[in-house]
């Protein structure tokens, strides 16, 4: 254990209905999520507080305030050209920081497997 606040990476935990949302999505989904969670848990503040501070996520991804009267609030990281999110919260504990993801959304669609039959 460090003497001061610990950095990035971060841990991160998802809660139980949010891994079996996880766990339910498609594998391209599944990955789009796992480049998400590379960028949040590395990043030097998981709040992304600040002018183009969310620039370098992945294209389609951004994050937002769930409530911007909270600063230090919950957020949203909106992945999939916002088809989806994880709405997280940020515990920044000396000892253990850590991000907890509250809840996990996808309402994309899976692309076509089949070709379409003519008419």
């Amino acid at each position: 254990m460090t003497d001061g606040f610990m950095g990035p990476p971060w841990q991160m935990d998802l809660r139980l209905d949010a891994r079996a949302a996880y766990q339910a999505l498609p594998g391209h989904v599944r990955e789009i999520v796992l480049a998400a969670r590379a960028e949040l848990v590395t990043a030097k503040d998981p709040y992304f507080r600040g002018i183009e501070t969310d620039a370098c996520l992945p294209d389609g991804v951004q994050v937002i305030p769930v409530r911007s009267s909270e600063p230090k609030g919950a957020r949203l990281l909106l992945f999939d050209d916002e088809q989806g999110w994880l709405k997280y919260a940020f515990v920044p504990r000396i000892a253990d920081p850590q991000i907890i993801v509250e809840e996990l959304f996808w309402l994309g669609a899976e692309p076509p497997t089949t070709p379409q039959a003519e008419p």
